[in-house]
């Protein structure tokens, strides 16, 4: 159970805006943009700070429940607006329009926490900026972005913006260690993490994490430029992608079963079953997204090291393919066709 002294306890390295929100709790605005890549904690601040406003002015056990509630995401005055699709789209600001204008349902605040709003639509920026620019007097709203995009900076200028930035790989290895991870185990989570802290712990509890290393540092040695051979590392990566994403699966099986457990005792009205389901399907996507990019990330490596042991014009044509292909993967391209032409071009 949560205490008012440990309420960002979840959050690591990011000192000087938990300070920030912590004062802000005491005379807050009307709307916050918290900046900062996945796993950097920006997601747990927030869940923090909703604790922290939710629970103002409440003492003992009330105090307790609100902010164990908040930091759970389940505070009946805490609205949690997650995209279904790729993006916030219209009718989701149009949900966060009508969720704004109703009344609290047990304190004086409504907390209306909206993930990823830097992919919005361009349709439903204005909609989403006419509530912030006039919102009801007992709402406030915390939005999360991964980055400030141009589409972005109108919103963020209605808001006080709180930005975090991206974990270290040693705050991340010291964070496993701290949780029990074995030291080796952590700093290869830790290093494989991207700097999500998130994804190192899930990584943490995975024992082919060595393998998976190891498959993409062999690539430059066993690539003849033959289309036969790129197709059967792409299915031998892909393969091995579906092994890493069974710890995540598990945890959404998991939830599903808990959240099937809830509808049978209360019904499926106001479960959110829908944004759920998109929820853990653009968790999916990112962790073989997160994939790809660990493994370009040891192939540059292995590359790299061929360089260290004299020129290699073959490795240096590699490199820039592997930080062309890194470049691509925002555009969410097919994922067998991407690996295949990246393995046919290194390997050429």
């Amino acid at each position: 159970m949560a205490t008012t002294t440990d309420i960002y306890a979840r959050v690591i390295g990011q000192a000087e805006p938990v300070e920030r929100l912590r004062a802000a709790a005491a005379s807050p605005v009307h709307a916050y943009l918290l900046i900062g890549t996945p796993g950097s904690g920006s997601a747990a601040a927030a869940l923090g700070f909703a604790a922290q406003l939710l629970s103002a002015e409440q003492e003992g056990v009330r105090e307790q429940r609100s902010i164990d509630l908040a930091l759970a995401g389940k505070h009946p005055d805490l609205v949690i607006v997650e995209a279904e699709g790729a993006s916030l789209r219209v009718s989701d600001a149009e949900f966060i329009i009508t969720t704004a204008s109703t009344s609290p349902v047990e304190g004086r605040r409504k907390v209306i926490l909206i993930h990823r709003v830097d992919v919005i639509e361009e349709e439903a920026v204005g909609k989403l900026l006419k509530i912030i620019e006039e919102p009801p007097a007992s709402s406030i709203f915390i939005a999360l972005a991964g980055e400030l995009t141009p589409e972005l900076t109108t919103i963020a200028s209605r808001c006080v913006n709180v930005e975090f930035s991206p974990l270290s790989v040693l705050a991340i290895e010291n964070q496993l260690a701290v949780e029990g991870v074995e030291p080796g185990r952590a700093q290869l989570a830790a290093s494989a993490s991207g700097g999500d802290l998130d994804r190192a712990r899930l990584l943490a509890t995975d024992d082919a994490i060595a393998n998976r290393a190891e498959l993409w540092r062999s690539l430059p040695s066993v690539l003849n430029g033959s289309g036969h051979a790129a197709y059967d590392y792409t299915q031998r990566l892909r393969a091995a992608m579906d092994e890493a994403a069974e710890p995540l699966e598990r945890r959404h099986a998991a939830e599903m079963e808990e959240l099937d457990q809830r509808a049978a005792e209360l019904g499926e009205r106001g479960l959110g079953r829908a944004r759920i389901v998109a929820r853990h399907k653009r968790e999916l996507r990112k962790l073989r997204t997160d994939e790809i990019r660990f493994g370009l990330a040891t192939l540059s490596r292995a590359y790299r090291d061929r360089l260290i042991q004299g020129s290699d014009p073959a490795a240096i044509a590699a490199l820039d393919r592997i930080q062309f292909s890194a470049n691509e993967i925002i555009r969410n391209p097919n994922e067998a066709l991407f690996l295949q032409a990246l393995l046919l071009e290194i390997s050429g």
